[in-house]
């Protein structure tokens, strides 16, 4: 029985393929398309499910859109009448794009896929907490998720047990913690839908001076989390803007720049709505337990992408067990939506997944050493091929002395982090660092925050982890070494750390063993295989070219080690800018 869930037409289009309910295969369309977080049908997606399964469209049983459009075109069309007269002209534009496509995915799959089998369709909401139990260890379990709107829900309670998932309790747009989140993004200079994980990392350089007035003039919130905005601050029902010119007087200042000076003010604000937001979600979290009387958590929706929030959550010691859904926004739909249709439509016995990388993240398409090499011949590279000791030795020697690694290994990863094998990498010890990787290799903020990576069986002598294993770089935790790792602990001493073992990827396990037999350190800095704007990259090509065009020193593709120095007259089109637009 195969079962493909499909995502798309928002942001972050994604496809998965379950295999007699074990998830197998999943991948986000940008990967492949290059167009960082493309909402297109995601054909190119569903043909890596395929081919690398070695099925074609006869071989899918069923397909299961992740929500009912109908539904959400009728939430849209509602809105935008409601405010009319001014919005005319969105109105119109909307109304085609809907009649156009929209609407007719049933069409639309069968027609881009030449498939003739059933379609089914899950609700938004739905299919992300779906899409988290599924995953997780629980036979039973509280799920909340948190986005910025579904269909019509923004948040919601459910309760999942065995191979079903119920929803108990939904609050319903406009009234939304995740467009509230989006409004502050979009104040501090971000683009929405795509910079709030900025916003986060901007929050710990701030105070939360302006938390009060922000509950005060912006949102409230009752006892059981149910948030109120104050829409008359907010543009997100006309379209055109998620804040207005309100918004901005509160606050006495206009909303900053895309690339403007980031004063301390922004700072400040970034903190003040980190901090009410991490009140808001522990008030929802507190209520669910109030109202379930379960002690396992599943979280989803793109708010669980808060690490920062899931840090502080670790310690109010609400649930005795947490589970993130590693791909939490609407990418891991598809694989909420796909468990949707093997556990309620078919009413199959549920299929456990492991809590591990290979499980839950290395989902993604591969490339052999055959494959590489073809790549490297073509452009009449320099390069050695090493063993895997050998390989570890050397890339831990150029780690040591500053070089900055591009790695690019075995199954691409699923969701939005590098977790190993699309990852750029350096060395933690250098206080200039983060700023050296954040101009001259990520092309972005000097502000940003790097991720340590970290051997499992250090990681509690390096991090505040007595509580948590964080394999999928979900949670900041404290760490007291900020002196010897600078430069990838934040400025309030905390790290959104991944930790590694040896099982589950031993190759970059050995690295990191290496790296530490040199320097007494078990921590490389981890951050992913891009530059701002881009995707992560998806193929040998794509890291070529992402190698040429900044200032990495070595690459790494499978066994096949290149270093810039001996590479430095290449093929044109190895170098030529792709003009990502900015995010």
């Amino acid at each position: 029985m195969n079962i493909i869930g499909i995502s798309c037409f928002y942001h972050d289009a994604a496809a998965c393929l379950i295999h007699n309910g074990k998830l197998i295969s999943a991948a986000q369309e940008e990967r492949f398309s290059r167009i960082k977080h493309d909402k297109s049908f995601p054909k190119k997606a569903i043909d890596f499910c395929l081919k690398e399964n070695k099925l074609t469209i006869s071989d899918i049983d069923l397909i299961v859109f992740y929500e009912k459009p109908f539904i959400k075109f009728d939430r849209i069309i509602n809105t935008l009448l409601n405010q009319a007269p001014f919005t005319f002209s969105l109105f119109k534009k909307t109304l085609m794009s809907w009649l156009k496509n929209k609407l007719w995915v049933s069409s639309i799959i069968k027609d881009e896929l030449n498939y003739n089998g059933e379609i089914i369709y899950s609700e938004h909401h739905e299919a992300h907490a779906a899409g988290s139990f599924f995953t997780s260890p629980f036979k039973e379990a509280v799920i909340v998720t948190i986005d910025g709107v579904g269909e019509k829900a923004c948040t919601s309670i459910s309760v999942g047990k065995d191979n079903n998932v119920e929803i108990i309790k939904e609050q319903h747009y406009p009234h939304s913690i995740g467009l509230l989140y989006s409004a502050f993004t979009q104040y501090c200079g971000f683009k929405v839908n795509s910079g709030e994980y900025k916003l986060m990392g901007l929050a710990p350089y701030g105070k939360p001076i302006y938390k009060q007035l922000i509950l005060e003039n912006i949102v409230s919130y009752d006892a059981s989390g149910l948030v109120e905005l104050n829409l008359n601050c907010f543009s997100f029902e006309k379209g055109k803007s998620t804040i207005n010119s309100k918004f901005c007087d509160v606050f006495g200042k206009k909303q900053r720049a895309l690339d403007g000076e980031m004063e301390d003010f922004y700072c400040n604000i970034a903190c003040s709505i980190q901090a009410v937001i991490e009140d808001i979600i522990c008030t929802v979290l507190k209520h669910a337990k109030e109202l379930t009387g379960l002690n396992n958590l599943c979280l989803s929706g793109g708010v669980a992408l808060n690490c920062k929030a899931n840090g502080e959550l670790l310690g109010k010691y609400i649930f005795d067990n947490i589970w993130v859904q590693p791909a939490s926004g609407d990418s891991g739909c598809s694989v909420g939506a796909a468990y949707i249709g093997w556990n309620h439509h078919l009413k199959k016995e549920r299929v456990f997944l492991n809590d591990s990388l290979n499980d839950q993240a290395y989902l993604g398409s591969s490339y052999s050493n055959k494959d590489i090499e073809k790549y490297l011949g073509t452009y009449k590279l320099t390069y050695q091929k090493l063993d895997n000791a050998t390989l570890c030795d050397t890339v831990s020697s150029a780690l040591q002395q500053k070089q900055i690694v591009g790695w690019f290994q075995d199954e691409m990863e699923f969701g939005p982090r590098a977790l190993g094998h699309r990852s750029i990498l350096a060395s933690p010890l250098f206080e200039d660092m983060k700023k050296h990787v954040n101009l001259n290799i990520k092309f972005r903020e000097g502000f940003r925050p790097f991720a340590p990576i970290v051997l499992e069986e250090d990681c509690n002598e390096w991090f505040d982890m007595k509580h948590v294993v964080s394999k999928y770089m979900l949670f900041t935790v404290k760490s007291d070494k900020k002196k010897e790792i600078p430069s990838c602990i934040h400025e309030d001493n905390t790290a959104r750390v991944q930790t590694l073992n040896k099982t589950e990827n031993p190759l970059l396990h050995n690295l990191i063993h290496n790296f530490k037999s040199k320097t007494n350190c078990p921590v490389l800095i981890n951050t992913s295989f891009n530059v701002r704007g881009e995707p992560i990259v998806e193929s040998p090509l794509d890291a070529l070219r992402c190698f040429f065009y900044t200032k990495m020193d070595l690459l790494v593709l499978g066994n096949f080690i290149l270093q810039k120095k001996d590479n430095l007259e290449v093929d044109q089109q190895l170098i030529v800018s792709e003009n990502y637009e900015l995010d």
